[in-house]
This record gives C-alpha cells, structure tokens and sequence, in this order.
C-alpha cells in the first residue's frame, strides 16, 4: 500500500511495529521479524546484552532493514525508566525510545502520572517519545501536551491475549487524537484482534506475545501482517451501515411481474 505511516517525521510503509521478547531463541526471533514484514522493532534496554560480550539478540537484527525502538521493560518507577532511556541511547540504540512504566505488578497496567512524567524528562532530553498508557483520553491528552510522538493505549494486559476489552474507548481516542499516531499496544491474541484494531482507525498495531507465544511463530507473524493490512483496507474502504433488518442483494425494483 502507498498509505504510509509517519511517525515524527519518519516514513515507515508497515503499520505492524514488533516486540523481540519471549522467543525460544534467537533465531526464531530473526524468522518472525521476516514473515512479519514490520520495520520497526522493540528491544527491550534492561533485558538485552548491550556490550555484546557474549552471543546478543542485537547480532539478529540488521540496523540497516529494521528501525530499532528502544522500550523501558521492567521499569517500575518514572526514573527507572528515564535512565534505562538515558543508557539506550548512550550505547547507540536509538534517540527513540518507547517509555513503559509499570504501576501493577500483576496486571502490567502502566503507571500513567509517572509515564506522563518520564516522558516530559525525556522530551527536553531530545528523545522520540512513544509511551505505552491506558485507553484514558484525559491521560492521553497529558502525553500529548508534554511531547510525546505517539500514543499507545493497550487493548487488554500485556500477554493476556484477549484482544481489545474497551474498543469504545478506543474509538473516543480515535476521533479525539488527531495531532499524533494512535498505535495500540498490548492484548492481541490472534490476527482477528489486529484487524480489529485498525478497523477501528488506529494508526498501527505493536504486539509481541501474540506472535512469540504462538505454535509457529513464523506463520503467525505473517498471519499479523496480513491482519494489519486487511484491517487499515476496511477502514479506509468505510464499512456498509449495520441495519437492524435485512436489504435484498438483488433490489425488487425493475422485475419483471
């Protein structure tokens, strides 16, 4: 599709962003990262090998075919996570990062007045910021008035892989947030979730369980990219109107009595 996705300036032609986490090893990182056909791929800062001493999931990823983002996985506090951004970008990741700071050790729900905080830190810092949040407009709003490049709401828990569990706050981000991407983050499970997703008008889909966790990762990854696809498709396309009764396929008018 020429329907591209920009994102602080930067053109990417997929709208799939991928996580690189709880693959059985790192080469079925590297073959799903290839089915998928996302560009864009997150590395967790806290759970990589960043001196390359010993063998690193940074020695499957080419720099020059995927666009590395940064995220603070693991961070509990807003400073956590400003200082595992700060350290992504001191060992040459990237001045993007995707800011995570976890309020709820059970659900992985964010803390989202620290992630309004950490990203404000980082804005001024000169990074990119993309932060995972809740669906809440009001908190959407704050991320945006700070600097953030992005917002991306979670669909359902990280890893629960129920799919989206509130699409109409979903909506309501949809149509109040225009001046950045939407990009949900968290919760698919299946292909059906991810075109659900961009049926509903988000910008792109960031998901890592929903593949790693499948019986062949490599088929589900591309399974997800053709998902994303057919779903911006729909969406663009505009759906018919839902009716209450049935239309005939074939109008009466013009038979022949």
């Amino acid at each position: 599709m020429t329907d591209t996705l920009m994102i602080a300036g930067r053109e990417f032609r997929s709208r799939l962003i991928v996580g690189t986490g709880k693959y059985q090893s790192f080469q079925q990182t590297a073959r799903a990262l290839e089915a998928s056909g996302a560009e864009m791929v997150t590395v967790a800062v806290r759970r990589v090998n960043l001196d390359r001493s010993k063998e690193s999931l940074l020695d499957y990823i080419d720099p020059k075919k995927y666009f590395m983002l940064p995220n603070t996985a693991g961070c509990y506090t807003a400073d956590e996570a400003i200082r595992a951004a700060r350290l992504g970008r001191e060992v040459g990741l990237s001045d993007w990062v995707k800011i995570e700071v976890i309020g709820d050790q059970a659900t992985l729900y964010p803390d989202v007045q620290g992630t309004v905080e950490a990203t404000a830190v980082l804005v001024k810092e000169g990074f990119t910021v993309l932060p995972y949040t809740s669906d809440d407009i009001v908190f959407a709003k704050r991320l945006i008035d700070v600097g953030a490049s992005a917002i991306m709401p979670l669909g359902a828990p990280i890893g629960s892989g129920l799919g989206i569990q509130n699409a109409a706050n979903i909506r309501i981000l949809r149509e109040m947030i225009t001046a950045v991407p939407l990009i949900l983050d968290a919760g698919v499970g299946t292909a059906s979730d991810a075109t659900i997703a961009m049926e509903l008008g988000v910008d792109a889909v960031l998901m890592n369980t929903g593949i790693a966790a499948a019986q062949d990762p490599g088929v589900m990854a591309e399974a997800m990219r053709h998902g994303v696809l057919a779903g911006r498709q729909a969406y663009l396309a505009g759906r018919m109107p839902r009716k209450l009764y049935a239309t005939a396929s074939s109008p009466l008018e013009g038979v022949v009595r």
